[in-house]
């Protein structure tokens, strides 16, 4: 997707109408949906290479363009003349956003599917970590994820997943899932009310998707880690202050990806992304965390009453990541 923004200053209501006058003072763009989990990745130094479909349009070559001044390889994204690309524009006065502008497309076609789910089953071989970013907007079909859940049996990888209806009954085998509380409730079948609700959630989405953590999401709230055979473990947020949620769920899934192919634990990586998200909520617009905030974040917490965040060795020596593979940690660029 492409996430515009048109930045100015509200002085003054219209005449024609009971709505707000913004003069325009610049505008930014952005790569959107996956994109922006490509933008989080490369702001902390990861390598990735992208999947997916664009439209053969104007706002389909800025992401690719935008993609590539990020340093990811784009190779994979297919680009499409049927379908306009999706764009997302934001109208933000004053740090507020005032109004938002969707063009959404249609789904692509069968056709389309099956071209992108031969792209990714040729490149699959040598990733640490594979991502899936759904966004419900028609890419992730059930085929790729049943792919994706088999091959990672032969080769290994790190897969999570960041969920979206309709595909809730055709995720499973990962290694981590993050749906936000609303889409847990939806996915479970449990009105998520209080933290044994919560519990019952959990419980249900492991046994549903055959994961090996799901990780919920709550807003200011924090989020909980849910693992088969043992309790809850509760992050409380670790927002300052909120000036724009845009976003904060593709900084959660790029740092806890990040973190685990470099060789944190499932226990370790969400309190690293949980002190991302709490970076990025505190900027406006479509933000990613930097290597040296989320280092500041860090030293902040240990130096606070929270639980500390233990970090992976930086030797440049290769450990067990916890999932039966090895992962070289410290300098390396995990992709």
């Amino acid at each position: 997707m492409l996430d515009r923004f048109i930045w100015g200053a509200v002085n003054r209501i219209s005449p024609e109408a009971p709505v707000p006058v913004v003069q325009v003072t610049r505008e930014s763009a952005h790569p959107g949906g996956a994109g922006n989990v490509v933008a989080n990745l490369a702001a902390l130094g990861a390598r990735t290479t992208v999947y997916g479909w664009v439209g053969r349009d104007a706002a389909g070559r800025a992401i690719l363009s935008l993609l590539g001044r990020l340093g990811a390889d784009a190779r994979g994204v297919l680009l499409d003349d049927s379908l306009p690309s999706i764009e997302k524009t934001r109208i933000i006065a004053h740090s507020q956003q005032v109004v938002r502008l969707d063009r959404d497309g249609r789904a692509p076609s069968r056709e389309l599917s099956e071209r992108m789910l031969a792209r990714v089953g040729r490149a699959l071989e040598g990733f640490d970590a594979v991502l899936v970013s759904d966004y419900g907007k028609g890419a992730i079909q059930p085929p790729l994820l049943e792919m994706l859940a088999e091959r990672r049996k032969r080769d290994g990888y790190l897969l999570l997943i960041d969920p979206k209806q309709p595909n809730f009954p055709h995720y499973r085998g990962a290694t981590l899932i993050k749906p936000n509380q609303g889409e847990a409730a939806a996915a479970s079948g449990v009105e998520i009310r209080d933290e044994e609700s919560l519990r019952e959630a959990g419980a249900r989405l492991l046994e549903r998707w055959q994961s090996e953590a799901v990780l919920i999401s709550r807003g200011e709230h924090g989020m909980a880690l849910c693992r088969p055979d043992r309790p809850p473990r509760w992050f409380s947020t670790s927002a300052r202050e909120v000036f724009d949620v845009t976003g904060a769920g593709d900084t959660v899934i790029a740092i806890a990806a990040l973190a685990l192919a470099s060789g944190s634990s499932l226990a370790e990586a969400p309190l690293l992304a949980n002190l991302g998200a709490g970076i990025v909520v505190g900027k406006v617009g479509t933000a990613t965390v930097t290597r040296a905030e989320l280092a500041a974040a860090i030293d902040s917490d240990r130096a606070g009453d929270h639980e500390q965040v233990p970090l992976v060795e930086r030797s440049a020596g290769r450990r067990a990541d916890g999932h039966g593979r090895s992962t070289r940690a410290g300098r390396s660029t995990p992709k």
